[in-house]
């Protein structure tokens, strides 16, 4: 038996458990600021208001959006595995230096800094796994490497519980940066670079990533999924940001709108399991667009006060659809660019993404100031589920010749993506 000298392909098995890691650490990063929140609103010292906090958040958002557009074609210049540990590295240290800001603006100022890290994992880390996953697994492979998030999000609660009272809110931020000690050189030893980096400067050394989006019948497909995946982090950050509050304009009790907070999550991480495996049987484009679709009709059902344990089932199929339907986006975003694009078109559609997430707690929030969200807050987000299904449907473009091998029943079906 011969044995690969390639540390590509010795180190292949490493892809998908650091990039993981990578992505839960980053869900906890992005979601410990709703976590200590209320204890930066009660220190004196600080005189944070509501509005200031709700700054900071867009503004780390904001970074969120520029590091994912920057280091996307970055990471198709001078390598993946470089980026990646210039995204952990950059962030933790970051993330470790808000346990030390003195005020609201300097706090704001690292976390914009921290979010420039925050965006490039998500690109990078997709673009590894498209890349190192098993022939036909590539759906199910990216949408396991997204449970990471929740995953990350889950532990940044529970820590909340455990650190905030007993030792204060500075210890979270150093929580989050501790595990790059031991990722960074994991990552050093192990992470394979890309397989087409090396072919990609000998035959283009002076090209432009950006440019493949626009060029060769691309920009119709890039528009597309520009316009989805604002709509598809809209509903997410939306929903998670206001569910309860939504609920409880609905006449639902404090205790069950949180519960049904915590129902959405689980449906979201089913939808994670399910919606990988859909799409390597049934095609990306197909299921992506019946996802949105699905995300429609269940979205729309709760704007109907349902009776005892069903309102549970209706937010849990509401968190099956919506939440993986974004993560279904990526994963035909990366089927359909070349290789040597990959990380610009999915750090491309991820930056466009972060403005939704914006958008999507600024809108809803307007609905409930005037009153109007319930039902319309979730008229409203079906309308969105409705307008990215139709942009999905509009995608033009065949998977690249390049792309990883889809499985025999995706070739069969004729679906294009």
């Amino acid at each position: 038996m011969t044995v690969s000298t390639d540390p590509r392909a010795r180190h292949a098995r490493w892809v998908a458990p650091l990039c993981w890691t990578a992505v839960a650490i980053e869900g906890f990063d992005l979601v410990v600021l709703g976590v200590v929140l209320p204890a930066l609103l009660k220190d004196a010292s600080w005189g944070l208001d509501p509005n200031t906090a709700s700054l900071i958040s867009a503004v780390g958002l904001l970074g969120v959006a520029v590091g994912a557009f920057s280091t996307g074609p970055l990471s198709d210049l001078f390598g993946r595995r470089k980026m990646m540990l210039l995204t952990v590295i950059s962030f933790s240290i970051c993330t470790l230096l808000c346990a030390f800001a003195t005020g609201p603006w300097l706090f704001g100022i690292l976390r914009f800094l921290a979010g420039l890290g925050l965006g490039g994992v998500l690109p990078t880390a997709l673009a590894l796994i498209t890349e190192y996953a098993r022939v036909g697994r590539g759906g199910s492979a990216t949408t396991v490497l997204m449970t990471g998030y929740h995953v990350g999000a889950v532990l940044t609660a529970l820590l909340g519980i455990l650190v905030l009272q007993r030792f204060g809110w500075q210890w979270m931020f150093v929580i989050g940066a501790v595990p790059a000690l031991v990722l960074v050189p994991l990552m050093a030893k192990f992470l394979p670079e890309s397989k087409v980096l090396e072919r990609v400067k000998e035959a283009r050394p002076n090209r432009n990533p950006l440019g493949v989006l626009f060029r060769h019948g691309y920009a119709r497909a890039t528009i597309a999924f520009w316009v989805t995946s604002f709509m598809g982090l809209l509903l997410v950050y939306g929903l998670n940001t206001w569910l309860p509050q939504i609920m409880r304009a609905a006449g639902y009790e404090l205790g069950a709108a949180l519960a049904l907070l915590l129902v959405l999550n689980v449906g979201a991480v089913i939808g994670l399991l399910i919606g990988g495996r859909v799409a390597d049987r049934i095609g990306h484009r197909r299921s992506t667009i019946v996802w949105f679709a699905a995300s429609a009709v269940f979205l729309a059902l709760l704007s109907i006060k349902l009776p005892g344990a069903s309102v549970y089932v209706g937010v849990l199929l509401a968190g099956v659809f919506t939440f993986s339907s974004q993560v279904l986006v990526y994963v035909y975003v990366a089927r359909v660019y070349p290789a040597d694009a990959r990380g610009t078109g999915l750090g491309a559609a991820s930056g466009i993404g972060r403005f939704g997430a914006i958008s999507g707690p600024l809108v809803t929030g307007l609905l409930l100031s005037a009153g109007l969200a319930y039902p319309w807050g979730f008229y409203l987000f079906a309308a969105v589920a409705v307008i990215g299904a139709l942009a999905i449907a509009v995608v033009n473009r065949e998977p690249a010749a390049d792309a990883p091998a889809a499985a025999p029943k995706d070739v069969v079906s004729g679906d294009a993506g």
